[in-house]
């Protein structure tokens, strides 16, 4: 076996290993999505919002309750007449209770467009936590393709390292020309500039990837694509979605929210009663005293209704309203927009996949006819019927090979990821990860009909 033969079963046997999968303490696509889910800020930040969202539920039911106000206030008077000065000192203080009893619906209808919202914030909530694992399982696999990429572009560098060295001993014996040893020069600054840009963009996905899943990409282990989970056929998977995506739920549910604001800003045409009761006790201090201001305390007790019938408001009201049907329409039509979006998307994603198996396949035969094709040519450049660029020509071959096999098998297994989130099934659930789902409802279930208190559920 020739020196050349030797380095290139060693090079195709580190490639077998290193193109293998880790053994079992690697760490998983699905360890990595579990991580991802727990700790990616951006998953965090959406569902702190959908806990804002969730008080605007408590703050629509607070016209249905009482409000209750206290007042008190001291005033301190001086009246000088001729040579006489008198001072008064008035003080009270009183708690008034209001009752709004009919606002026109307005109350009724605010809260539902709140709980409409809500519904639709726990979608939004749910479509951006398809997005996280989705992105989490891309950074996964060009983590591990940019990986590859760099070690077999460090590979490429030995061998034309080896290529440079053997062009320069076969012209110190007379057998080359200084054409051959200029050649495999070239083609080995090129290398190294491949593999410095290689290693960065190794090292550029390692930081996205830390970025969505909030640790360090370590061992790897290879994934495989999600062909049990995916529907049978491309117009079965663009029915589901346009079931169960949380993105078009969202907005549907956005349209009842707009709906019922529009009957809200009606409301205010109609008339308004509230009822009202108050006591109050006044202490006037009169020095000299007289009988026209008596000293002492006095109490008084009240309680009414008031009655307001809207005529005409400069025409804010009517405003109010032709912007919330507007509003309304526009709701509508974003639902359109979504399931455009969607279908484009379970299409794409669809598409992407079934080009992406082919490619694997594809690139694999073709990685080994240039290995076979490598190894003649090396053969034949020994005996003198090939030449130095030929062999160089061939071995650029067979690295292009194994990139392009590397990126279809990462384009492979995202895209299985791309349909399943396009479909609107990449969940915990579905995917059986290992790790305690958010559940939204219960922070819902714990502040939609508190009367008082500042504290949030957790305790801040």
């Amino acid at each position: 076996m020739s020196f050349f033969q030797k380095s290139l079963f060693a090079v195709a046997l580190v490639s077998a290993t290193a193109l293998s999968p880790m053994t079992a303490s690697a760490e998983t696509i699905l360890g990595a999505l579990a991580k991802a889910y727990q700790n990616n800020s951006q998953l965090n930040s959406a569902r702190a919002g959908v806990r804002v969202t969730d008080e605007s539920v408590a703050i629509a039911k607070s016209g249905w309750r009482p409000t209750i106000n206290g007042s008190a206030s001291i005033d301190y008077s001086t009246t000088r007449r001729n040579s006489s000065t008198s001072h008064l000192t008035t003080g009270s203080f009183g708690v008034e209770i209001r009752q709004s009893v009919f606002d026109g619906f307005q109350t009724k209808n605010n809260v539902s467009a709140a709980e409409a919202r809500v519904r639709a914030s726990n979608e939004s909530l749910r479509n951006t936590e398809q997005n996280i694992l989705f992105n989490a399982a891309s950074a996964y696999m060009d983590v591990i393709r940019d990986r590859q990429v760099a070690a077999l572009t460090e590979r490429n560098l030995q061998f034309l390292t080896e290529q440079v060295r053997a062009a320069r001993s076969r012209f110190d014996v007379g057998e080359g020309t200084r054409t051959d040893v200029a050649q495999a020069d070239a083609s080995r600054s090129a290398a190294i500039a491949q593999l410095a840009a290689a290693r960065a963009q190794a090292l550029s996905s390692e930081a996205i990837y830390r970025q969505i899943v909030g640790d360090a990409p370590k061992n790897l282990k290879a994934a495989s694509p999600l062909g049990k989970l995916l529907p049978k056929s491309l117009d079965g998977a663009a029915a589901t979605a346009a079931e169960q995506h949380p993105a078009i739920l969202a907005t549907e549910h956005l349209v009842d929210a707009a709906g019922f604001s529009v009957k809200s800003a009606e409301g205010a045409l109609l008339p308004q009663l509230s009822a009202s009761a108050g006591v109050s006790q006044i202490n006037r201090n009169n020095s000299p005293s007289n009988a026209q201001s008596p000293d002492g305390w006095s109490t008084s007790a009240s309680i009414g209704a008031t009655l307001t019938v809207p005529i005409y408001q400069g025409g804010r009201v009517s405003a109010q309203v032709r912007q919330s049907k507007e509003s309304l329409g526009q709701a509508r039509i974003e639902v359109d927009v979504s399931r455009d979006s969607v279908r484009a998307a379970v299409t794409s994603a669809w598409t992407q996949y079934t080009a992406a198996r082919e490619s694997v396949a594809a690139n694999r035969a073709l990685v080994a006819a240039q290995q076979l094709a490598l190894n003649g040519v090396i053969e034949e450049r020994n005996v003198g019927q090939r030449t130095t660029l030929d062999v160089l020509n061939a071995q650029a071959d067979v690295i292009t090979a194994q990139i392009n096999l590397a990126t279809s098998e990462r384009d492979v297994v995202v895209a299985s990821y791309a349909i399943l989130s396009a479909v609107g099934n990449l969940s915990v659930e579905r995917l059986g990860l290992q790790v305690a789902k958010y559940n939204p409802k219960e922070h819902y279930d714990a502040v939609k009909d508190k009367w008082i208190g500042l504290r949030t559920p957790d305790g801040r």
